[in-house]
């Protein structure tokens, strides 16, 4: 799903930039151009990014265990 229209970002982009360490709007931004012009994307992006992180940290949790 599109999540910034203004820039083209997908909440697919926005999770493979939180594998690769993006952990706030400014990292988006940054990397992926999220917010940067009319910020309509903010929050939907935001949650996007720690839904993301709280899926990293499920699967992380869950190897762990299996360990």
């Amino acid at each position: 799903m599109y999540v910034c229209v203004c820039q083209a970002v997908t909440d697919r982009q926005i999770r493979e930039a939180a594998q690769s360490g993006a952990r706030t709007l400014k990292d988006l931004r940054r990397e992926l151009g999220v917010t940067r012009d009319c910020g309509r994307c903010a929050t939907c992006a935001h949650e996007c990014l720690r839904e993301a992180h709280a899926t990293q940290g499920k699967t992380s949790s869950a190897m762990r265990r299996a360990a």
